[in-house]
């Protein structure tokens, strides 16, 4: 079964191609740069401010009997995190870096897999 997985991914165009460039990881030694760290420190405070202050409001909105405070203002909490991580996904380059990432590991698994 793996053998024949392995000449299944071996035919095709977009492994050869994979398997020809070699993944640079030099990316990641580099020194960050203050827009990768901005971009970082946002992604953060999307965590750090997203489930903890829906938790808050839900907590509130049963100590006063107001579910408008949790209903109104969890979906506005959760949202406005995720903006944030958005911007800090694009300042930090996160699709390019997991590109880097996922390309490197796809390298990895198939050097054992066709090995």
């Amino acid at each position: 079964m793996r053998k024949k997985i392995a000449q299944y991914l071996a035919g095709k165009k977009f492994i050869q191609k994979i398997m020809e460039t070699p993944a640079d990881l030099r990316e990641f030694q580099e020194r960050p740069t203050p827009r990768l760290i901005t971009g970082l420190v946002l992604m953060v405070l999307s965590f750090i401010m997203g489930w903890p202050t829906v938790a808050a409001l839900s907590v509130l909105a049963v100590w006063f009997q107001e579910p408008l405070i949790a209903v109104i203002g969890c979906p506005a909490t959760y949202a406005l995190s995720y903006v944030i991580f958005i911007v800090g996904a694009w300042l930090s380059h996160a699709p390019h870096y997991m590109g880097v990432l996922a390309r490197y590991t796809l390298q990895s698994f198939l050097r054992k897999l066709l090995a």
